[in-house]
This record gives C-alpha cells, structure tokens and sequence, in this order.
C-alpha cells in the first residue's frame, strides 16, 4: 500500500455519536438524571461505564445494543468513499482510531459491508460479562495533556506508524479523515506531504483554523474540510491520477 488512511469513527464514518446512540436502548430512551450528572470532562470512557451498568440493569442486552449500531445512519457520502475505497484498496491501508468502543464499530462496519476494509480498528475493548452487560474498559493510559484519560490517538497513530517502518512499510502519504478535538490532536503530527480531513464545522476544524491564525505554518498538513465524505473520495480520486 501507497498510502495510510485513518478514520475516525463517531461523526465522522457515522452521523452520530454512538455513545449517545445507544440511550435508544434504554428504558423510554432517556438516562436518568443522577447517572447524567456523573459526567467530568476528560473522564467520559468512565461515565460510559456507568451508562452501560445501568442499561444492563435494565435489562438491555447483546441483541438491542446490535440493532441500535447497526442502524445509526452512515456519514453523507460515506457509502461512495467506501466503494471507491473498495476498487482501489490495494493502494490504501486503512485504520479506523476511535474513542468509541469495539463491539458497537464491528456491529456497524459489518451491518453497513466494510469492515474487511479495515487493516486494523483501535478503540476501546469491550465485551458481554456472565451477566449479559456490555462492558467497558480504557485503551491505554498515557501522559498527552489534551486528550481524555483512555487515550491519545497521537500516541496510537505514531506508535502504529513506527511498527509499520519496522516492517519495512512505509507510506508516500497519510491521510486523516475525523472531525472531534481528539483527531486534532494526531494531525497535528502529519507532514507537509499529508492530507487532514476535517468534518466542516466540527472541533477538529475549528481547531485547524485557530492554529493557523495563531501560528501560520505550525499545523503543516493540507487541510482539506468536508461535508459530504464524496469530497474526500473526489480528492483522493486527484491524487490517484497525479
């Protein structure tokens, strides 16, 4: 492969926040206010952990938690970066780098036919305990000052990015579609020869564009915004061509 594509997940593959997505399950599909007023900034993998104990005790199980992923409605324009993904994927390797969680991105990707698209999917592990609960754990710990507890997809991208030089894999470009403060974080890492494609609108954007009021030339990869994903696909098309 020529070329790495990292994706994020929430907002950006998919139109919502699968986080969110999942209340659908639960009873009257509202949480309760004394679990909501769990929530601290930088600690949301932990509130989720909450969430799912309480929809657990709900009764909420493996097969409602599936059909609420599997129908979360794609990004506009998904569906047509994928199938130019498919006939050219010989010449991308794609990750997916979420802050999610493993079950509910597997159930979608497979629901929506691209999953085999993905070398590898980073997020957080979760899994079905005796009981019938979904639970959740951290991705890794580590010492990024601007990203939530669980995980720093900088530090996931530049380990995974060093792993693949080992084995003599490496790449003309990377390209990164996401569209959250946490994808902001990674691309501020990629080249002058890297594509970063932000969600219109979005905290990743935003934070694009201040840097480089603040600090013209800090943020060094081509910052190409979209609101449809067919964008992304027309301009990785171009690249092809050159």
């Amino acid at each position: 492969p020529k070329y790495l594509l990292v994706f994020d997940f929430d907002e950006t593959i998919i139109n919502e926040n699968s986080d969110d997505s999942i209340v659908r399950a639960a009873p009257g599909q509202v949480l309760p206010e004394h679990i909501r007023q769990t929530f601290r900034e930088g600690f949301y993998n932990e509130y989720m952990q909450r969430v799912l104990a309480y929809m657990g005790d709900q009764g909420v199980k493996m097969g409602d938690f599936k059909t609420v992923y599997e129908n979360i409605p794609l990004s506009p324009g998904m569906p047509d970066l994928f199938q130019f993904l498919s006939k050219n994927h010989e010449l991308f390797e794609i990750i997916l780098i979420s802050d999610a969680n493993m079950f509910g991105i597997e159930s979608k990707l497979r629901a929506a036919g691209f999953y085999s698209l993905f070398r590898k999917i980073f997020s957080n592990p979760s899994s079905f305990d005796k009981r019938g609960y979904l639970t959740l754990g951290p991705y890794h710990s580590h010492k990024c000052l601007d990203c939530p507890a669980n995980m720093c997809k900088r530090k996931i991208l530049t380990e995974y990015l060093a792993e693949r030089a080992q084995e003599e894999v490496e790449f003309e470009r990377v390209f990164y579609v996401g569209d959250g403060a946490n994808d902001f974080c990674p691309s501020v890492t990629l080249t002058s020869a890297d594509v970063a494609f932000p969600r219109k609108g979005y905290p990743m954007h935003r934070m694009t564009q201040e840097m480089e009021k603040k600090q013209p030339g800090a943020f060094q990869a081509t910052v190409v915004p979209w609101e449809s994903a067919a964008e992304v696909a027309h301009y990785l098309q171009e690249v092809l061509k050159k």
